[in-house]
């Protein structure tokens, strides 16, 4: 079932909620899925980002896709590498491909025709891997617009994942999920307008960061509610895609223009990964976007 919050302000004092002192940050191994940017360009434009005569320089995209690769590696996680398909440029975003929590996955449905042939091509990589993969009947973006915490799933709507599929996701990933309404179309997904900082899964409590002007009102005061203590990033550091990062808990690989961003997150006890994405960037994807994780 699709949530908000049940609790009341005297049940919020869990692990999972944000507290007013910073707690020590531990870094846990995780386990990521990317696909080589072989047939990355800006062929149409399906997003506020993308602009076709601008152009691409395609060996320069492979070179900072790969020092992102790399970046994972260095600190100790698994990069699983799928294929990419021929005429499919945006499958370099490979969250957008489902969401997998626990071995349970969640497979996505495109809102663009352009990007329809994705879905089967991750869907058969996860059920390769030995994951049960639940075809969706609604239209969702798979990480792009589900980020998973260890007790919940927050899940964007408004641009490209529709509300039935919060409810489709809750059901396929028996996790409970708080809807969250977007309403500015440069951050189309909520990867672009959130960040999972912790997901609470180790002895910190959950914590994130996001950028307000992103959300309705009444989704602001969702956050607000559920997470107190969140970092809110200023225009500036949101519209570099600061906020399209991936972090294990200590560790937060990030755009490099981010740099207010990264100084806050420093004083959170938080360690920065700065990288740099320029070229990606330009059809509106960065850090997260280039990474699925497939949750414990």
């Amino acid at each position: 079932m699709t949530i908000i919050d049940a609790r009341t302000p005297a049940d919020r004092t869990s692990k999972h909620l944000s507290v007013t002192q910073h707690p020590t940050r531990t870094a846990r191994t995780r386990h990521y899925v990317m696909c080589t940017p072989s047939h990355f360009a800006v062929e149409y434009a399906i997003n506020p980002w993308m602009d076709p005569t601008i152009p691409v320089d395609s060996v320069r995209a492979t070179q900072q896709w790969d020092v992102l690769r790399r970046a994972y590696l260095s600190l100790g996680h698994r990069v699983d590498v799928i294929a990419p398909v021929p005429g499919q440029p945006d499958m370099v975003f490979a969250a957008n491909g489902g969401i997998t929590v626990g071995g349970r996955s969640y497979g996505a449905k495109f809102r663009h025709p352009q990007r329809e042939a994705e879905a089967q091509a991750f869907t058969d990589f996860l059920r390769a891997e030995g994951h049960d993969v639940v075809e969706p009947v609604h239209v969702n973006e798979g990480e792009g617009d589900f980020l998973a915490l260890s007790t919940m799933i927050l899940a964007g709507t408004g641009f490209r994942t529709s509300i039935e599929a919060h409810v489709e996701a809750a059901e396929a990933l028996d996790r409970p999920v708080v809807s969250l309404r977007l309403v500015d179309p440069r951050f189309y997904h909520l990867d672009t307008a959130l960040a999972v900082l912790d997901d609470g899964g180790g002895d910190a409590p959950a914590d994130i960061a996001y950028y307000p002007g992103a959300f309705s009102p009444h989704s602001r005061r969702t956050l607000r509610d559920l997470f107190p203590d969140a970092v809110q990033v200023s225009e500036m550091d949101a519209l570099v895609l600061g906020l399209n990062a991936v972090s294990d808990g200590l560790n937060i690989v990030l755009p490099a223009a981010a740099i207010e961003l990264a100084e806050t997150l420093k004083a959170r006890g938080y360690v920065p990964v700065p990288v740099e994405l320029g070229e990606l960037l330009k059809s509106g994807g960065s850090v997260k976007c280039c990474t699925m994780e497939l949750h414990a």
